[in-house]
């Protein structure tokens, strides 16, 4: 028994080089590569409501002064985006002003008041967008909630007469928009807005004759709520 158990285990021994060599050479393995994370998708195609605030600068040879107005107001549109990295929209937005009832006082002791009490408009908007950022252009008609009156030298109301449509006209500006979270978005935004001049053609002599311009200069910025289409910022493997 002794013998037999010696005689196995020499074979053993003698056999497996052998049989390793059968076997061929080991595999090497390599180190998988790490996971990447995936690249986030943000869609900016569908409907948004917001909010803004900023404030108002009056142009030039205004009849209100070019002091800053606090504003404050809101915003909602719509966004398509395509080709890929182009988006169009279109937008209405309508801010509140706070009050400012300046005006001029003509050589006569006349003078003239003016207070815009809001500013609106309804644009067109194209942008472009790389990641979660958008910048654009935007123009369209605009529109503005003011009134105007006219004091004689002794401090009574006068009546007059005013040519031009005063409240309606063109609006132009550009921003920059950031969307931070799922559904949500931040932007910053010039904005121009243009009425036709206001050119008085009766009242007080000294006021009778004399024109305006009608502008205002406005800096924004607002958050939006995207209820997106194709929903919020997606992962892309």
């Amino acid at each position: 028994m002794k013998k037999f158990l010696l005689s196995a285990v020499a074979v053993c021994v003698l056999g497996a080089p052998a049989f390793a060599a059968d076997l061929g050479p080991r595999p090497t393995y390599t180190k998988a590569p790490p996971a990447t994370a995936p690249a986030a998708v943000y869609n900016w195609t569908g409907f948004y409501i917001g909010g803004n605030v900023g404030g108002a600068f009056a142009g030039s040879n205004n009849l209100q002064d070019d002091s800053g107005r606090f504003m404050g107001g809101v915003q909602g549109g719509f966004d398509y985006q395509f080709a890929p990295n182009w988006v169009v929209g279109v937008e209405a937005q309508y801010s509140w002003m706070a009050s400012n009832n300046t005006g001029v006082i003509f050589p006569a002791g006349s003078t003239a008041t003016e207070n815009t009490r809001g500013l609106g408009s309804v644009t067109g908007r194209l942008g472009y967008t790389w990641g979660p950022a958008l910048l654009y252009a935007k123009g369209g008609y605009a529109f503005r909630d003011s009134s105007l009156g006219v004091n004689t030298a002794g401090g009574l109301q006068s009546a007059y007469t005013t040519s031009g449509s005063r409240n309606d006209g063109y609006t132009v500006g550009a921003g920059l928009e950031y969307m931070f979270a799922p559904s949500w978005s931040a932007k910053v935004e010039y904005q121009y807005y243009k009425f036709d001049n206001t050119t008085f053609t009766g009242g007080p002599a000294d006021v009778a004759g004399t024109s305006f311009r009608s502008d205002d200069h406005t800096v924004k910025a607002g958050i939006n709520y995207r209820f997106g289409w194709g929903g919020p910022a997606v992962a892309k493997y």
